[in-house]
């Protein structure tokens, strides 16, 4: 797919978040992107945990700046872009900063500003939020096409999704979610925890909420991450490996419904309509 900054609306950009932490959810988008280029689409992740962004650590990177330098007006985007497996590129976070855990409308329209300067804008960006309810995690949210929600078993899990749902709904009018369960026992775990949760959403708020699927608990992933790789990047045929890479078939079906939030907001004015809302709200 030929995509250019004049025709921003052709990238798919999905906001992966998570309403607590140690759910998985920046090893899923790890993932998901090295399964994803793998099939020959341009990738590209931002590390939207700004201040404990770990991205690179997962796929072993070692950037010499962050979006902290982007930001700053410090270093152009371009050049911050980092290579990894698969030739996927990463906008890394800073790591213990407090400066960027909260943008302000001006360096929202940064931001925006230096990604409609990409030389070589991806097919698909993946947005990877701070894992529970701030400010930051709702603006990039409200500009992407798609709300990924990464949840697991455990109950605490479900309960703060359902709060970050509800946030985003209620108050900003999002009203598409997806929702994928890592680290689940077996597939029917899987749907049986979407099913918990979406019973709840049909009753009590006005939303959409479908199912990407389900990751197993995998030993393979634990030693992919102990050695700083991503699984499907070491162990292609582990069982975690294999369920991105059916995940990513899905993931490439959803580009068709690229248009209900109107386009890659960073790329064009409708941003401003997102960062007021947020600054503002």
């Amino acid at each position: 797919m030929n995509v250019n900054p004049q025709d921003p609306s052709r990238i798919q950009v999905i906001a992966v978040s998570s309403g607590k932490g140690g759910v998985g959810k920046s090893n899923v988008v790890a993932n998901l992107a090295v399964a994803t280029a793998r099939q020959g689409r341009k990738v590209l992740i931002m590390d939207a945990d700004l201040a404990l962004g770990n991205v690179d650590i997962l796929l072993g990177l070692t950037p010499q700046y962050t979006i902290e330098d982007v930001l700053s007006g410090q270093r152009r985007l371009e050049d911050v872009l980092v290579t990894g497996p698969e030739g996927i590129r990463l906008l890394p976070a800073t790591s213990g900063g407090q400066a960027f855990t909260q943008l302000t409308h001006e360096q929202q329209l940064h931001l925006q500003s230096a990604f409609l300067q990409l030389a070589s804008p991806p097919d698909l960006l993946l947005i990877d939020c701070a894992a529970g309810i701030s400010a930051n995690v709702l603006y990039f949210s409200l500009v992407a096409h798609e709300t990924l929600v990464v949840v697991s078993p455990d109950p605490t899990s479900l309960t703060d999704a359902y709060a970050l749902i509800k946030i985003l709904s209620t108050r900003y009018h999002l009203r598409k979610f997806r929702m994928l369960v890592n680290k689940v026992k077996h597939t029917q775990e899987g749907k049986d925890v979407f099913r918990k949760l979406s019973l709840v959403t049909d009753r009590f708020l006005n939303i959409s909420l479908d199912y990407l699927g389900c990751v197993p608990t995998d030993d393979y992933v634990t030693m992919a991450v102990a050695q700083q790789r991503a699984v499907c990047d070491v162990y292609p045929r582990a069982p975690a490996s294999r369920a991105f890479t059916s995940l990513v078939k899905v993931l490439n079906d959803w580009r068709g419904d690229c248009s209900w939030q109107g386009g890659f907001q960073l790329f064009g004015p409708a941003a401003l309509g997102a960062t007021r809302t947020v600054t503002e709200g």
